[in-house]
């Protein structure tokens, strides 16, 4: 059976999806599996232990220039390659108009999409051949794009799966940054959106704290977020350190060898979840129980209070309050007190818990 699995983008979108993978993995073994993605996500993908081919994409430049010859073959590429896949399957969890344009091109017998409301966009739904509802027991999204496995006359796994990225560990230990030290807390400045974004002085006094506390601190940054974390070094000062700028499978290598990483609602935050670093993770506009970092070595501070009660396709959620540094203190140390987690070296430089002055609490 050949099957086509279409979760173009974002990072932290194609990580929630990787258990969906897994699970049509395990339902037949001897299936062939394609994901098709947006070119930056690729190493997200290729090297998966459930995927067996990745086709790539890059819609952001096609819109920019639909007329182009580039993108003319380019799409062309891509529509043979799938046509020479002549895939009986193509599942579609993202549910919006370019993973239904990529859907659509597969030419599948069976074409599969969430139906509303769990799916956001309407018009996907005229790709699809068949619509299978989300999870109504769970609010997570790894929860709803699982009910796809029905597609495979299987079940779905009763519990909810961590996002497993210790494969993209294991691939990405040639790429570690030089020059930073081991067993940092690692923090993260930006988002996908300006309103999920910590002010620079709540995460400086995070950082100025932990550097206080002996954990020697990086800030990490993606693209169009260098002046941002560069502002946080500044008012943290010394010893906060800049990283330079990171690829994937460097950013990887990043945070599965942290002791800690703290962020707001965005990729990176569940990229660290996955791979078993303990995570703090802010949300300021977005719905944890919906979209939040999964994992036993998982924290979430939220000021979110969802406006919508039934099943939905997004998870934006009204901000009701502010966010201050010691709450996200309180949780980073619960969490430096905790067993370390699979896969992170126990650090000689990680702080005592006992040092530090923030009464516990429990995560919202």
């Amino acid at each position: 059976m050949r099957v086509v699995l279409v979760r173009l983008s974002a990072l932290g979108d194609v990580i929630h999806t990787w258990p969906l993978a897994l699970a049509l993995r395990e339902a037949r073994p001897d299936m062939h599996l394609t994901w098709v993605v947006e070119e930056p996500f690729r190493p997200l993908v290729e090297g998966h232990p459930a995927v067996d081919a990745v086709l790539v994409c890059s819609t952001r430049r096609w819109r920019r220039s639909p007329l182009s010859a580039a993108t003319q073959a380019e799409v062309a590429h891509l529509k043979t390659r799938l046509a020479e896949l002549a895939p009986d399957l193509c599942i579609d969890p993202q549910g919006v108009l370019k993973s239904a344009m990529v859907t659509r091109w597969s030419c599948a017998g069976r074409r599969l999409g969430l139906a509303r409301p769990w799916r956001r966009e309407l018009l996907p739904g005229l790709a699809y051949t068949e619509q299978i509802p989300g999870s109504t027991s769970h609010r997570h999204v790894v929860a709803t794009n699982l009910q796809m496995v029905r597609a495979l006359d299987a079940t779905p796994p009763g519990d909810l799966p961590a996002p497993d990225g210790r494969w993209l560990a294991e691939q990405s230990r040639d790429a570690m940054v030089p020059g930073l030290p081991a067993h940092a807390a690692v923090l993260l400045p930006g988002a996908g959106r300006e309103s999920k974004i910590l002010p620079v002085e709540t995460l400086a006094e995070v950082a100025q704290a932990l550097a206080i506390e002996g954990l020697p601190v990086v800030v990490a940054w993606g693209p169009a977020e260098s002046e941002r974390a560069a502002a946080i070094v500044r008012t943290a000062g010394d010893p906060v350190l800049l990283a330079p700028p990171t690829d994937l499978r460097q950013l990887a290598a990043l945070l599965s060898g942290a002791a800690l990483v703290i962020g707001g609602d965005t990729g990176p935050i569940h990229l660290a979840a996955s791979l078993g670093t303990p995570t703090v993770a802010v949300f300021l506009t977005t719905d944890p129980q919906r979209n939040g970092p999964l994992g036993p070595h998982t924290a979430v501070v939220s000021a979110a209070r969802r406006t919508n009660g039934g099943p939905t396709g997004s998870a934006r959620a009204q901000q009701v309050r502010g966010i201050e540094a010691s709450e996200i203190l309180t949780s980073a140390r619960a969490l430096l007190a905790t067993p370390t987690a699979p896969g992170i070296e126990p650090s000689p430089d990680r702080p005592d818990p006992s040092r530090s002055t923030g009464a516990p609490s429990s995560p919202e």
